[in-house]
Formats: structure tokens, sequence, C-alpha cells
């Protein structure tokens, strides 16, 4: 279904059952996987807002399947040429949220109204941030983390954290790891590894390094504990941590 006010350029391409609303703009460069919903005023594969950027670049945007785009969303093609800013499957971008050029924006992910991400931005699967958050160029944000309302992250934010104001960790996602169902020893073993990376004075890659190459009954052997591990071992920049001092895991037995 395409209403007869949006616009489609010539060349854009879209999977079967997408429907697209009144008002909205799909250029010429984007891509949309089935069942894709585009509500009214949203452009997907505007031009980056880079003041280097040369519009006759061929680079796109790709949307998965089954995502749900909301008003006057808008999502910027990539600034190099054969390059794509991506949105996963089964995403939900909610009105006035905002996708960069570049971005990379993993399955299952949640963007509440007016959420800015700029430029380069990574966000794992099944994450969700608040309302109005902003994110900084270049920053990876793990999977299953959670972004409070009006947070501004600068910081990279590892897996299945829950952060707020301005990049402060404040715990572990235990609600959102219960809800996708994951094992109790995963949960278990994610306490220890968040505690023996934020609770123990040192450089946080050196010692999420360590708690990887732990043995014995100290091992790290769960997926998800490794991947909170191994997120610190990339990356360009700092890391969102708990306030000094404190660290703020849920105890509450799983």
């Amino acid at each position: 279904m395409i209403h007869p006010t949006a616009i489609v350029e010539p060349g854009a391409k879209l999977g079967a059952d997408c429907e697209i609303h009144a008002y909205a703009v799909i250029k010429s460069n984007a891509e949309l996987g089935d069942r894709v919903v585009v509500h009214p005023f949203a452009v997907i594969g505007g031009d980056p807002q880079f003041l280097k950027f040369d519009p006759a670049t061929p680079s796109g945007v790709r949307v998965g399947h089954d995502t749900v785009i909301r008003e006057h969303v808008t999502i910027n093609r990539a600034i190099h040429a054969g390059q794509y800013t991506v949105v996963g499957a089964h995403c939900f971008l909610m009105a006035t949220s905002h996708v960069a050029h570049d971005c990379a924006i993993a399955d299952g992910v949640v963007l509440a109204n007016a959420v800015l991400l700029a430029g380069h931005v990574t966000v794992g699967e099944n994450t969700f941030l608040g309302g109005s958050a902003t994110v900084h160029q270049f920053v990876r944000i793990g999977e299953g983390a959670m972004v409070g309302g009006a947070a501004r992250i600068s910081r990279d934010l590892a897996p299945y954290t829950m952060t707020a104001e301005r990049d402060e960790v404040a715990g572990l996602n235990v609600v959102g790891l219960k809800r996708r169902g994951v094992p109790r020893e995963a949960i278990r073993e994610l306490k220890a590894a968040f505690h023996h990376v934020y609770g123990t004075p040192g450089n946080i890659r050196t010692l999420a390094a360590q708690a990887l190459g732990l043995g014995g009954d100290h091992a790290f052997r769960t997926p998800e504990a490794r991947r909170f591990l191994e997120f610190f071992s990339s990356g360009k920049r700092s890391f969102a941590r708990p306030v000094r001092g404190r660290v703020a895991a849920d105890e509450a037995e799983v």
C-alpha cells in the first residue's frame, strides 16, 4: 500500500507488503525489506548532514523486514560510495527519531520518540533507547542495553547494561534479560563479570581480558558473559561506567 501523496523515487526497492503512508519520502537509494511500515512525513535515504558530502555519491539505506518507522523519522544515507546506513529487522523507530549516516542498528532495536543517533553509531540487537536520548558519533552500544530517557551518551555502553544521565551505568538490565529468557546461570555470570570489570580498581580493558582468561571454577563460560567481556577488547572510545565508588548490579535472586 502506497498512499498517493507519498513519494517513492524510481530506483527505491520495496519488499512485499510494505506500507508507505501519506507524505512519506522514500529516496531512490533506499531498500526496504518485507512488511516495513513507514508512517507519514518520514524520510528514508535522505542526504547525510555532512558538510563535505557529494550528493552524487552512490550510497544508501537498508531497512530490515517487519520494521516500523513512525512519523517524521529521518534515516540518512551513508557518506561513502557503496556503503549503507543499516536498520535491522523487527525494529521500532518512534516519531521524530533520527538515524544519521553510516549507523548500524541491529535487529529488535527500539528508538523512542526524539532519539538522536549521530553518524557511525552502532546499536546491538534488542536494545532500547528512551525518549530524547542523544548518542555521540562513533559510539558503540552493546546488545540488550537499556538507555534512559534524555540520556547523553558519549562513551561505549557494554552489552546488557542500563545507562542514564551522562554516561552513568546504573547496573545490569536484569529485567530485560529475564524477559528474553536468558538462563539463570548466564545472569549469574553476567553479575560476576559486571562486578569484576566495574568493581575492581584498574583498567577496564585489562580487567575484562583477565576475566576472559580465568579458568577452573572462576571461568566465564556462558555466551552472554563472554560477549559482555569481549566488548571491552575493541572500540576506540572510552567506556561508560557506574558513578565512582558505586557498582549497582541488581542482586535479586534469579
